[in-house]
């Protein structure tokens, strides 16, 4: 399929609701970033990120001192049409005075798990653009209804409520940042802003391809927002589960302090009787905490957490004379974990051993 260029058109008349987005607007949007030195905006070419470049750069043009503009687009080589979007975005950036660059994919492409290979490949692509820039964070224009189809993907794998927070308006990630400035604005205002302005845009026709979750999600959302299950209640619910997200961090990050402690390098002991009376919740980013710092295979799945959480809650519970009786050992993402009616203990794990071959003699 090949993808078609809008040409947008202002007689169209829009609620208020969905009307431009004002200078105003525009303003408070872009005021978190008003003081770096340099901004890198994702710009495929749709109609979000086209409105993020367009408004971005009317935003920088009124400021007396401001960031400097890097718009990148990421050919991904996975469709002809790409090479043409790319090009169609570096002249409307030109047109606005914005430095442009096209960053491509290069290399084989899985032939399963593609969306998120893809999106792998495009953030180190946009960091390592960020870095020779000199940029201190890098905008994309995901907006309230991504905002929403995140939160149902994301429920229908199951996710833990930090997962059902969703996207984040900041998220660090190392001497960069991404920055979402759109995340409460619905996709119809960028389209309007776009029409006012008689902006042209490609239109993606993988984001209605039935073999992507996103894309069936999506065209189930105008059934669910009959029963009240629109993009605006869905992104408040994210909102809400965010702050809730919060409130729980906060509290295990006091608890961390208050009842564990670096025994040593690569391990933590946490204070068996206050962990057995923790709430479950708590008791459970405690303890992946504590792997999260000494172990050597990355987060532990939510699952595998659960289940070790409340088998540690359970050893150190039980009634018993000896305080230093190993009720349970285990090992989860390279730590081992101990627990006894005294201390839990969380270690870094050995190395784990190669596996043996038996030798294959020729005759």
């Amino acid at each position: 399929m090949s993808s078609k260029r809008h040409a947008a058109s202002s007689g169209a008349k829009t609620r208020k609701a969905e009307g431009p987005v004002s200078s105003a607007e525009t303003s408070a949007l872009f005021a978190d970033w008003k003081s770096a030195p340099a901004l890198v905006l994702a710009v495929s070419g749709g109609p979000d990120s086209t409105a993020l470049l367009w408004l971005a750069a009317r935003w920088r043009a009124r400021q007396k001192r401001g960031p400097a503009l890097v718009a990148a687009t990421v050919d991904h080589g996975l469709r002809k049409e790409s090479a043409q979007e790319a090009r169609a975005v570096a002249a409307l950036a030109r047109s606005l005075r914005v430095d442009h660059v096209t960053l491509r994919w290069r290399g084989d492409k899985p032939t399963s798990g593609l969306p998120a290979a893809a999106r792998e490949a495009r953030y180190r692509l946009l960091a390592e653009a960020a870095r020779r820039a000199g940029a201190a964070a890098i905008l994309t224009a995901h907006t309230r209804d991504d905002q929403a189809e995140t939160l149902l993907m994301r429920l229908c794998r199951g996710s833990g409520l930090a997962g059902l927070a969703a996207m984040r308006r900041h998220v660090p990630r190392g001497s960069l940042a991404i920055g979402r400035p759109f995340l409460d604005i619905p996709k119809a205002r960028l389209i309007a802003t776009l029409a006012k302005a008689r902006i042209a845009f490609a239109d993606d026709p993988t984001n209605y391809e039935a073999a992507f979750t996103r894309a069936r999600l999506r065209k189930l959302m105008p059934l669910m927002a009959r029963e009240g299950l629109d993009a605006h209640n869905l992104a408040r619910l994210a909102r809400r589960l965010s702050r809730a997200n919060s409130a729980l961090e906060a509290v295990a990050g006091v608890m961390e302090q208050a009842i564990g402690r670096l025994a040593a390098p690569g391990h933590v002991e946490i204070d068996a009787r206050a962990f057995a009376t923790l709430p479950a919740e708590i008791a459970l980013r405690l303890l992946g905490r504590a792997i999260a710092q000494v172990g050597t295979e990355g987060p532990a799945e939510l699952a595998k957490l659960e289940s070790l959480s409340a088998a540690v809650q359970r050893a150190v519970s039980a009634k018993s004379a000896d305080s230093t009786a190993l009720r349970l050992k285990q090992t989860l993402a390279g730590a081992v974990i101990a627990a006894s009616p005294a201390i839990v203990s969380v270690k870094t794990a050995p190395p784990r051993r190669p596996a043996m071959t038996k030798a294959v003699s020729e005759a």
